[in-house]
């Protein structure tokens, strides 16, 4: 299974791909997540819960990590985070270690193997020029019994290919044009059912409609925190896959987790209004 998780930066996104993520530890041998900004140590760390998973930070040494060491870690970790220290790889550096680590996780071990690939954009970019192991992941890695879960906030960003070899999609919301056609293309219904803020979408299938508010748009709940910053306590996502499956959902009534998302939002600027 290839799954797209797109959403606009503060929708929620990286705790549901964490969540998802969790979901998933018992039913694949291996998950493996590609971290491109550290935020997902809530699922390694016994402070934030059970920590089912082992931490790794990439950084230059990585550089020189062949594919078989990548999958020997693997196998020897069962469900690892592998995170990009920023200060030591840039995005290129970044899809080279990316690229061995895939190639470890689908070809150095014995059993299923889910990987997610965190700001895909930056991983598969629509101008090309990545290495072929991450184009595999996208474009044949399901036919050997592997998963991947590719995560963007930037949909018009990010190879096609990816997005057209999904076989399922969650997708929050969106206010850039861009990003809301690039999503279309892989939809059965209305785009404008992300343009996020609780807009009317004539035409949205009854299955998606909003249980209080009918046929609108999907929508988000947050707070403001003391320090400034924006807390997401919940939203709405629509899943659908390949099948024709369709369902509408609000994240923190359909999950709880038991670890603790601890990637940190911006903090609000005071424009005075």
């Amino acid at each position: 299974m290839n799954l797209s998780l797109l959403a606009a930066s503060g929708w929620g996104k990286s705790w549901l791909t964490q969540t998802i993520t969790e979901r998933n530890f018992d039913r694949y041998d291996y998950v493996v997540v590609l971290d491109y900004k550290d935020e997902y140590r809530g699922l390694c760390s016994k402070k934030h819960g059970p920590a089912p998973a082992k931490h790794h930070l990439a950084g230059n040494v990585e550089l020189s990590v062949t594919p078989e060491q990548w999958g020997n870690a693997i196998e020897e970790n069962g469900h690892l985070v592998v995170a990009r220290h920023s200060k030591h790889l840039g995005n290129t550096e970044w899809r080279e270690v990316c690229a061995d680590i895939i190639t470890g996780g689908r070809h150095h071990v014995e059993g299923t193997t889910l990987i997610v690939v965190d700001e895909g954009h930056f991983v598969a970019p629509q101008s090309g020029g990545y290495p072929e192991p991450i184009e595999g992941l996208a474009t044949t890695g399901r036919g050997e019994g592997n998963s991947a879960m590719w995560v963007t906030q930037r949909p018009a960003s990010i190879d096609k290919q990816v997005l057209g070899n999904a076989t399922a999609r969650f997708i929050g919301g969106f206010e850039d044009h861009n990003d809301l056609s690039s999503a279309e293309e892989t939809l059965n219904y209305p785009a404008k059912a992300h343009s996020s803020g609780g807009q009317d979408v004539p035409g949205l299938p009854e299955a998606l409609h909003a249980p209080d508010a009918g046929a609108v748009s999907v929508r988000k709940w947050a707070e403001e925190l003391d320090d400034g910053t924006e807390l997401v306590t919940d939203s709405e996502w629509i899943y659908s896959d390949d099948s024709g499956a369709m369902k509408r959902i609000r994240s923190a009534e359909n999950y709880d987790p038991e670890c603790d998302h601890v990637g940190a939002s911006g903090m609000r600027i005071d424009v005075g209004v």
